[in-house]
């Protein structure tokens, strides 16, 4: 055990004289949740939503009412007058507007006969995000027009109540799970893999074996390094993620003890996978070549930034054994619904089982290679 523990002290020396490693493992992740977490998620606002009004009677000038009632509470959209519906239209399609209301002729003649009145919406669908939510706005604005001036006695239409568990969780506190698996696995890539590949080019591993040091102790030594690294990047990620993410929860006993849980077996199990990834890797360019590709591979469909449940069949499958999909749950359970222990019980299973099998797969393997 001594000699396992003098080669995670010389790991650990090493990768604290390297703070150019350290900042890079942990500035990464904290950039991506600090600008995703504004730039993406957030409520739609100043909008330029241009209105033409072919009728001019009363019930448009209700609907051009309503418009400025939403640019006084939600600033959703501001309303573009236009007197031609070619040159709106044609507007939505250059970006000028990124919507146009068309408010047909006879419009209020169609209201008082109730004769299927009906407006227009022209969206520029290649932005999914935007038309969305116009139409969402739209369709509560419709809804509203459409109410009755006179509640009726008798309930005619059944109502929906919308009961939200938590209160309203801004992007970056969705991205904060996400964040914190992204920086371990950098942690893991950097400090893990490619020093690992470092000192084997330079001959490093074949130097600790004229010692008395095994091969199976040079293993345990690198891979507990390894997690040291990660569970250090992890703690700093989440106290740092959670404060510039308002997260509280931090500071509850029981979420301590989970968040610590966590830490250590994601950190374990990125290393322990890194491990074996780069375990019969001689080319030092190699992990720096494809840690875009297992970014993309690993992170993406852990559903750190869009929901598992969405995706294709063969993605959940690639979600279904990817460890980030579990730290990510794990995390978020912690985080952000403070639940407890107990929903990351299975979180903790799988990447202890993880961890456990990919350094059974990686000791023999590192055997053959010296």
């Amino acid at each position: 055990m001594h000699r396992t523990l003098a080669i995670i002290e010389r790991e650990m020396r090493k990768f604290f004289r390297s703070p150019t490693l350290m900042m890079v493992s942990m500035i990464f992740p904290l950039v991506q949740l600090i600008v995703l977490g504004n730039a993406f998620g957030g409520k739609i606002r100043d909008a330029k939503m241009g209105i033409v009004d072919e009728d001019h009677g009363t019930q448009a000038i209700r609907i051009k009412e309503a418009f400025d009632s939403v640019r006084a509470a939600s600033r959703t959209f501001a309303t573009v007058p236009y007197d031609d519906e070619v040159k709106a239209r044609e507007d939505v399609r250059n970006g000028k507007i990124q919507g146009a209301v068309i408010i047909p002729a006879q419009y209020s003649k169609m209201v008082y006969e109730k004769n299927h009145p009906q407006i227009a919406l022209i969206v520029d669908n290649s932005d999914n995000f935007m038309s969305a939510t116009l139409e969402d706005s739209m369709t509560a604005l419709t809804d509203a027009l459409n109410q009755p001036d006179i509640e009726p006695r008798l309930l005619q239409q059944t109502a929906l109540n919308i009961v939200e568990l938590y209160p309203y969780i801004e992007y970056m506190k969705f991205l904060l799970p996400g964040s914190i698996a992204l920086a371990m696995f950098v942690s893991a890539m950097i400090g893990g893999g490619m020093l690992y590949i470092d000192d084997k080019a330079r001959g490093v591993h074949e130097g600790y074996l004229v010692t008395p040091i095994t091969k199976t102790e040079l293993v345990f030594g690198l891979n507990g390094a390894g997690a040291i690294k990660g569970i250090l990047t992890g703690i700093v990620i989440t106290m740092i993620g959670s404060l510039l993410a308002g997260v509280g929860t931090i500071f509850h006993p029981t979420i301590i003890l989970g968040l610590l849980l966590m830490i250590v077996a994601t950190a374990t199990a990125f290393n322990t996978m890194m491990f074996l990834m780069m375990v019969r890797v001689e080319d030092p360019l190699v992990p720096r070549a494809t840690f875009g590709i297992l970014n993309t591979l690993l992170f993406f469909p852990s559903g750190a930034i869009y929901p598992v449940q969405a995706f294709p069949a063969w993605l959940r499958a690639i979600a279904f054994v990817d460890p980030f999909t579990y730290a990510v749950h794990g995390f978020k359970c912690l985080l952000l619904k403070e639940t407890g222990l107990a929903p990351i019980l299975p979180d903790l299973l799988f990447l202890s089982c993880f961890a456990l099998g990919t350094l059974a797969l990686a000791v023999p393997l590192f055997k053959r290679t010296l």
